[in-house]
Parts: C-alpha cells; structure tokens; sequence
C-alpha cells in the first residue's frame, strides 16, 4: 500500500472512533447544559462563565503547547527518532511546569484583584464567586499538565486511547451534574470543586497511560537540550501569541458583555458557544487525526502528498461539521426550546451567528496545521494574531456606541473572512502551498454544497407544517441531502470510491460479527 493510501486508511479509521466518541461527548454535554443552567439558575450560570472566563485566558498556554508538542512529536517521529522523542519529553516536562506556576501566581495576584475590584458581581454570590475562582484556577493547573500527555498520545495516532480518556472525562463530568441535583450545598461553589475533581483525576489517567505504553515518557532519567529548549521556546513563543490572542477575543468579549449589558446576556453567549463549539469538534476531531500525518509529510520531504492531506482535510473537516450545522441552524429555535428550560433572551440569534463563524474557521484547521510544519510561525501568528485583537477592540467601539449586543458576532464573521484569505496567502509563502488547486479542489466545490443544499433545506422546512414531529424530519432530510450533495458535489471521483469501499468494508463487519453471533 502507497504512503497517501496507508495515510487515508489510518486517518479515515480515526476519524471514525473520534466521531463515535464526540456524538456521545455531544449528547452528555448538552445534557449537562440543560441540567447545569436548571440547577444553577441563569445568574449564577453567566456569573459561572465570567469566572471561567478570566481562568480561561489562560487556557492557550495548555492548546498552545500540546500543538508545540505535537508538532515535535511528529516531526521526531516522521524521523523515527528515539532519542530525540525523550529529549522534547524531558524538555517540555519542565516548560508545562514552568507555564503552570506562573500562571497560578498572575491569576492568584492579578486575576484576584480583577475579580473583586472590577467585576459585576451580585453582593449575595460575592463569597461564592471568590470561592469559584480560587477552583477554577486549580481546574486549569490539571487541565494544563494533562496536555503533554494527550499531545504525546494524539502524535502517536492512538486515537482510540485518546477516545476512551475523553469518555471517561465526559461520564465523570455528568456524574458532577447528578451530584448537583441531590447535594444540599451552595451549587455553584460545588460544581467549581467538583470540575477540580474530574481535571485531577484526567490528569492521573494520562500519564498512567503514557508511562506505560512510551518509552520516551518517563521520570527515571531526565534528558536536557539547550538547542532543543530554544527551538521549541521559538516556536511556542509566537504561537502563544497566537493562542491568545484567539482566547482573548472569545473570553475577553465574554466578560466585556458582562461588563455592558447583564449575566443574562452573558448566559445566552455562553449557551451559543457551547452549541458552537460542540459542532466544531466534529470537525475539529478530523483535523486531529490529520495533524500528524501533516507534519510527518513535511518532516519525510512527501510535499505532494502533504498538499492532498490538506486539500481533502480542508473540504472534509468542513464537510463533517456542515452536516450538522445546516439542520441546527434552520430548526435552532424549536431545538434550544426542546433542549432548555430556561432560554435567555438571545440565545437563538447569538447562536446562529456562532455556528457561522465556526464554520468559516472549520476549512482553515489543516492551513493552520501546515503553517506550524515548517516550524517557522513568526509572521503567521503575529498577523493573524493582530486580527484577532482586533475583534475585541471593534467590539469594545461598537459596544460603547450603544450597538446591540450581537453585533459583536457580526464583527467576528468578517474578520475571520479576511483571516482566512490571508491564513492562505501566509501558507503559499511557507510551505508552497497552491492557491488556485485550493480554490478549484476546496473552495469551489465546499460553495457549491453550501448553496446546494441550503436552498433544499430550507425549502422543505418552508413546506412543512410546524411542530416537533415536523422539525424531526426537517432535520432528518437537511442531512440527507447535505450528505448526498457532498458526495456528488463536493468529492471528487476517487474520494466518492474510497467513501464507498469504507461504507462496504463497515457493513461486511457489522454482518460478519451478527453471523458469528448467531452461529455462537
């Protein structure tokens, strides 16, 4: 079997346990929402969320280097290099620890400060709050010390591994939603001490799992490399700036809401987000998968077969989330209705605009992966960086000019457009990507599948009467024919082939495992 043929096997059979593993995340995770803002009541949900919100400033320091370390990892593996796999272990050990001190001191310090001195907090939850937030800090401290492990596993492409650890996660998470419900206890100031729980003990598994199953994971002889710890600080470095400059126009746009409007409206974005983002995963889970393969093609000199990982990653990782995005947009009303108790004013516009932006930044996951190979990011991260900042400081102008409060999703959708053609433009200069076979094999056909299967979608929600019976089958037939215009629009002839012989392979399975069933 071809390199680019044991690649599309490989990332098509992890694609598959990642998505497995998401629908359920998708299906807990929703519940605990519902559950969470029914418990917790809408105020202290958005005051929840503020919280996390300054916590989570910080979470680009854990998503920037579990990427470092990833494309590390991948890079030495694509060399089948062992001693250089324990130095970047070693080396990045004493970076995440380093990260995570410092980060508890500024947000003991200076996010203390913040939290008591500028925030709107209602006076009855004051001590509450306080409470959270020292929680929250120690979530994140788990959060950020797991990330080298997972980094570790996913550069590996043991998918299922990664899979399982994430179930796990996701089952312990609902078991603190239960606990909600039956604890006499201040419920906000449980739930922040029970997340604490869940982090610690994610934690715990991954690196059980990594000092069992790599060799290059382990505490008994530490490897120190100066050259190494300042490639990896270059490389961190810009993306960093990067990474925070994402979260800061998320989080920062989160608490700059509160600041102007209410927790309501804090809790309508933050509802939209997580609706957002769950979506995004389903993409997001491709790109994952593609990420190593990506990097070791650029680390074994393979460009071609580096270009088409991208090309087909690109529409694919798009192709994934649409599939769902379309019938969530058109029935989001009926759906939030169903799905929530309590719907706070907003929350079916903000998360329309949500799923949009979302999906704009969907097609750019693989570019941003292939911006990273080279391990030359100073002009990616610095100019799409400034744009990111940019979000926050047009949404704090518009704001203050007393515009309503889901212009600031407005304002994220075009920028991202403009990210987008520049995140391209910056890629053909580092890695010779092609632009015109992008646009004729990426962009034209993912445009074509859009207005295609829009225009079918909402023309049979137009046909239909209204009711929950009637939205089940709207959205059951926008998927169908999203899924049937994407294999006759959107792949190409020899895609359209190698999605047919996974769906025959599957089925074989299913049918042989029933028979032997039967035979037993």
């Amino acid at each position: 079997m071809t390199d680019a043929g044991s690649n599309n096997k490989r990332i098509a059979k992890n694609t598959l346990m990642l998505y497995t593993r998401q629908i359920l995340i998708l299906l807990v995770s929703l519940y605990t929402v519902r559950v969470v803002l029914d418990v917790l009541g809408v105020e202290d949900y958005g005051i929840y969320n503020v919280i996390g919100g300054i916590v989570m400033l910080f979470s680009f320091l854990s998503g920037t280097m579990a990427s470092a370390t990833q494309r590390f990892f991948s890079f030495a593996l694509g060399k089948n290099d062992i001693e250089t796999l324990k130095k970047i272990f070693s080396v990045n050990l004493i970076i995440y620890i380093t990260i995570a001190i410092t980060a508890v001191v500024f947000l003991e310090s200076i996010g203390m400060w913040y939290v008591k001195e500028q925030l709107k907090i209602p006076a009855e939850r004051y001590d509450a709050v306080i409470i959270l937030f020292h929680f929250s800090i120690f979530t994140f401290i788990g959060t950020m010390l797991a990330a080298p492990f997972m980094a570790i596993i996913i550069a590996h492409e043991d998918m299922q591994i990664y899979a399982y650890v994430s179930i796990v996660e996701v089952l312990l998470k609902l078991g603190v939603v239960f606990s909600l419900m039956y604890v006499s206890f201040d419920k906000l100031v449980l739930y922040g001490i029970l997340l604490m729980v869940v982090s610690v003990i994610n934690l715990l598994l991954y690196i059980a799992i990594c000092l069992k199953k790599y060799q290059e994971c382990q505490f008994r002889k530490f490897y120190w490399d100066k050259i190494l710890l300042h490639e990896i600080v270059g490389f961190t470095g810009w993306s960093l700036f990067g990474s925070f400059t994402s979260i800061l126009r998320t989080q920062a746009v989160t608490i700059l809401l509160n600041q102007v409007f209410t927790p309501v409206v804090v809790a309508a974005r933050a509802i939209s987000t997580q609706i957002s983002n769950q979506v995004n995963i389903f993409s997001a889970n491709f790109n994952v998968g593609i990420y190593p393969p990506i990097i070791k093609s650029y680390s074994a000199n393979k460009m071609e077969n580096m270009f088409s990982l991208i090309f087909n990653g690109a529409k694919i990782t798009f192709f994934l989330m649409w599939v769902f995005a379309l019938p969530l947009f058109i029935e989001m009303d009926t759906i939030l209705q169903l799905w929530l108790k309590a719907l706070p004013e907003g929350t079916v516009l903000f998360s329309r605009l949500a799923l949009i932006e979302v999906l704009i930044n969907s097609i750019s996951m693989p570019i941003t992966t292939a911006a990273r190979a080279p391990g030359k990011v100073r002009t990616y991260e610095l100019t799409l960086g400034c744009l990111q900042i940019s979000i926050f400081f047009i949404d704090w102008i518009i704001l203050k000019l007393g515009n309503a409060a889901y212009s600031v999703f407005i304002v994220a959708i075009i920028v991202n457009l403009v990210m987008f053609f520049i995140r391209l433009k910056i890629v053909n200069k580092l890695i010779g990507l092609p632009l015109l076979p992008f646009f004729k094999n990426v962009v034209i056909p993912v445009l074509l599948v859009i207005f295609t299967s829009t225009a079918i979608s909402f023309a049979i929600f137009s046909i239909l009467p209204q009711g929950i019976f009637y939205s089940g089958i709207s959205i059951i037939l926008s998927m169908a024919s999203s899924s049937i215009c994407m294999y006759y629009i959107g792949l190409n002839k020899i895609w359209r082939e190698k999605v047919k012989e996974m769906i025959q392979e599957k089925i074989k399975e299913i049918v042989v495992e029933k028979v032997k069933m039967i035979i037993r």
